[in-house]
Formats: C-alpha cells, sequence, structure tokens
C-alpha cells in the first residue's frame, strides 16, 4: 500500500507543536547524539555536542565569513558556530516557533548582533545569489521531498569554493521485511520525506553542482540516540500521555527500539563545496 509523504505544512505543525516538550526531554540540541562506543553512557548534552564537533571540523571557515543554517531549530548549533567559529549566521526554518525560541536564545547569549533567525524554505531561499561562505545543514534535509532542489538552492546562494557542512539519516542497504516495516514506520512517524541510499546522496549532491570533499557513515555511533530516545520517553511518560496519548507514545518507544538495531540505518556527515571556476 502507497503511503504519502508528510508535507511542509504537516512538518511545520509538528515543530510548532512538540519543539517544546522535545526540548525539555532531550535538551536544545534537537538531533541525534553521537557516542565514541555504541554502548557508551555519556549524557546526551555530550553526546549531542559531540556531533556538533563532528560536523563544525568538516566546515571550512574563516573568522568573519556568513553562514547559513538550514533548519536551525532553536539555535544551539548556531550559536556554538558564531561562538567557536568567529562567524555571522543567518538561521533559517519553517517553524515560526523555533525562530521566536532561537531568536530569544541568541539574545539571552549576547548574540543577536551575529546570529539572526526567519522562517524560510530551504527550496525557494530569500537570499542572493553567492550570499554565503559556508552552509551548515544539520539534520533537516530529510524533511524535504525535493533534496535534490534544496541542495541547488544551497549552490545558489554559496559564494565559489563555499563550503557545505551536511548530516542526515541515511539507508546503508535496502531495507527487507521487518527492517522494511521499522524504516517505513519512521518515516511516517519522523516527518521523513527523503530517506535514501548513499549514493543517491552523492547523485543529488553531482546534480546541484556539488563537489564531495569527504563522506562518513557513523551510523553505528548515532543508533544508540534511539534506545536512549526510548528511555528518556519513558521516564518522561506523566508528562508525554497528556500530549500523544498512550497508544501513540508506546508505538514512538517501541519504534526507537527497533531503529537502535536496525542495521541498514545509517547516518552520514559530509562536506561539498561549490567549484571555484563552475563547470
Amino acid at each position: 500500500m502507497s503511503r504519502s509523504r508528510p508535507t511542509t505544512d504537516n512538518i511545520r505543525a509538528t515543530y510548532d507543536g512538540f519543539t517544546d516538550t522535545y526540548a525539555r526531554v532531550w535538551g536544545e540540541n534537537l538531533h541525534v547524539g553521537y557516542w565514541d562506543e555504541p554502548g557508551a553512557d555519556s549524557p546526551v548534552a555530550a553526546a549531542t555536542d559531540r556531533l556538533n564537533s563532528e560536523l563544525i571540523a568538516r566546515l571550512r571557515t574563516q573568522p568573519g565569513d556568513a553562514v547559513l543554517d538550514v533548519g536551525c531549530g532553536i539555535g544551539r548549533p548556531a550559536l556554538r558556530l558564531a561562538r567557536e567559529l568567529d562567524v555571522s549566521v543567518v538561521g533559517v526554518t519553517i517553524s515560526v516557533y523555533q525562530v521566536e525560541r532561537a531568536t530569544d536564545n541568541a539574545r539571552a547569549e549576547g548574540l543577536g548582533d551575529r546570529v539572526s533567525f526567519s522562517e524560510a524554505d530551504v527550496c525557494s531561499l530569500p537570499f542572493d545569489d553567492r550570499s554565503f561562505d559556508a552552509v551548515w545543514a544539520m539534520e533537516s534535509l530529510h524533511h524535504v521531498a525535493d533534496r535534490a532542489g534544496a541542495l541547488s538552492e544551497i549552490y545558489r546562494v554559496l559564494r565559489p569554493g563555499g563550503c557545505l557542512a551536511m548530516a542526515d539519516f541515511s539507508l546503508r542497504r535496502p531495507a527487507s521485511g521487518a527492517e522494511l516495516d521499522v524504516i517505513t514506520g519512521f518515516r511516517e512517524a519522523g516527518g521523513v520525506a527523503t530517506l535514501t541510499l548513499i549514493e543517491d546522496v552523492l547523485g543529488d549532491l553531482r546534480a546541484a553542482g556539488l563537489e564531495l570533499e569527504s563522506l562518513t557513515d557513523v551510523g553505528d555511533y548515532v543508533r544508540p540516540t534511539m534506545a536512549r530516545h526510548a528511555d528518556l520517553f519513558r521516564q518522561a511518560r506523566p508528562m508525554l500521555e497528556p500530549r500523544m496519548g498512550v497508544v501513540a507514545l508506546d508505538e514512538m518507544i517501541i519504534r526507537n527500539e527497533q531503529l537502535a538495531t536496525c542495521r541498514p540505518f545509517g547516518y552520514i556527515l559530509l562536506s561539498a563545496c561549490r567549484p571555484v571556476v563552475s563547470p
């Protein structure tokens, strides 16, 4: 039976309505964590910071550069980029609520002069050609049905020689049987519009005109996130049940436990650039 992809409106409504609750359960880095060893017991905040560190290592910038954060959440990675790399950052998200929270966070940290946030769709960015020295896309493009189109927009706003650092879910190999059921459940519940094999990601990069510099599958270090999700959702049951209902919450917990051991479920970190001389 065919299943429809989530729409932009679906995803926007999810983030407008659930961001605050998720941040209270998981933390303000609204993305997966990176554990040095699959069985490691590091705190969630340390693991999500570590994933940011891994992607920062793939982002080429100079002090004073302008960076675009595509899918900025409530701004935690953008604020870290501004502090550590001495850059200015513009973050975009389709969620008005996230824009408000991210803006408040920037002001609270005294970075409102170098970090700003606005509502925008990555497939139609409201910026001039060649506006940014680098683009940061932390776990956001899986929400986009037209990933190739989004990457073409990223290419457009990058200056020649500019760098894209991207982190996102992928498939290590085609899934079938029970594994496919787990992946399908993740697609439907997670607002996942695009989840493909790694070679398809590379094809979309090439189609957009971007040149791959590095790519690493860190799925083994990311999948422990799913087991942590399940544990924390159980602990937060009194808060989550009134919002989600018993059935939906139980399904989410089971789905995350299954994802934690689903071998086709991968996660990639990559860097790519807009060539200095276009072909």
